[in-house]
């Protein structure tokens, strides 16, 4: 059973530091399950959409110590869904690694958290060739991205007391309402990669119930690293020729080369969720492709 409106969270605090496409999904739904919640995010924009929800809305740079007198501290929960924003590696370190470092030294100087939950990425794997990647896997995947994740959740688990416990949930690849990088390759009749490659997704819906999960997981939970995917790796071929199916036009072809912007093609695997359902007691709503683009397709 998802943990997701079965708690009463009524009075409690959250701060969710990254309020984008995870992270405002999950502000939203902590208002409406009664919970005080403050978000951080730096586009202004955003902010106001936020604030028209009910949503207390810090705009800083989570990097800068600029927020730190501006949001209490002790908090039941904090939630960190920061995304790197663009701006190459080094964006990429000052909004994971610095961000986090950040984070890190408000909640020791402003007050301990209880829970501390932080959405990494799968991409810390290194391992390919279609093998089954769980939590006991080495966390050795190539690149300076994946090197500032490892960092990134290194900090937190050594957080000195910046909280009472904390979770590392690994992120597959992330698809759902308004993120249609993939049909439109289809549509287009070309896709960046391999077709014979395996793709790991996890719908944006499928996150947020396991962050709510992570959140009201019982004491006996301790502080975890856990991958949050879906059931049915497939691969990409088999996704795409379903893909233009369903959209009336011809099965695509694959460049074989990575996307633009990533430096290698994502190694063949399939990431194991099972420690994810078995601790957290979590299920996805959308187990496969099918489910998560049928219901995209379906608006």
């Amino acid at each position: 059973m998802n943990h997701d409106a079965h708690e009463n969270y009524s009075g409690k605090r959250l701060i969710v530091f990254g309020c984008g496409y995870v992270g405002a999904e999950v502000a939203r739904r902590a208002v409406a399950r009664g919970l005080r919640v403050t978000a951080l995010t730096r586009n202004a924009v955003q902010a106001v959409a936020l604030r028209a929800e009910g949503i207390d809305v810090v705009v800083a740079e989570l990097a800068s110590d600029a927020w730190h007198r501006q949001i209490g501290g002790g908090a039941d929960f904090v939630v960190n869904c920061v995304s790197s924003g663009g701006g190459g590696i080094e964006g990429y370190r000052r909004s994971y690694l610095e961000g986090m470092a950040s984070i890190l030294v408000w909640a020791q100087s402003r007050g301990a958290a209880g829970t501390m939950v932080y959405t990494g990425s799968t991409s810390v794997y290194g391992q390919g060739g279609g093998a089954r990647v769980d939590e006991t896997a080495a966390a050795d995947g190539a690149g300076e991205r994946a090197e500032i994740l490892r960092e990134t959740e290194n900090l937190l688990r050594a957080n000195n007391g910046a909280c009472a416990r904390w979770l590392v949930l690994r992120l597959a690849g992330i698809y759902g309402p308004d993120r249609h990088h993939l049909l439109e390759q289809v549509r287009s009749g070309v896709v960046a990669g391999l077709g014979d490659y395996r793709l790991n997704l996890i719908y944006r819906d499928d996150i947020c119930t396991a962050l709510w999960a992570a959140l009201a997981a019982p004491a006996r939970v301790g502080s975890e690293l856990i991958n949050v995917a879906d059931d049915a790796a497939a691969t990409k071929a088999e996704i795409t020729t379903w893909l233009a199916a369903q959209l009336g036009v011809p099965p695509p072809r694959f460049t074989g080369v990575p996307a633009a912007g990533r430096r290698e093609v994502t190694p063949d695997r399939v990431i194991v969720n099972a420690k994810a359902k078995a601790m957290l007691g979590w299920r996805p709503e959308y187990p496969t492709f099918r489910e998560g683009y049928g219901k995209i397709l379906s608006r």
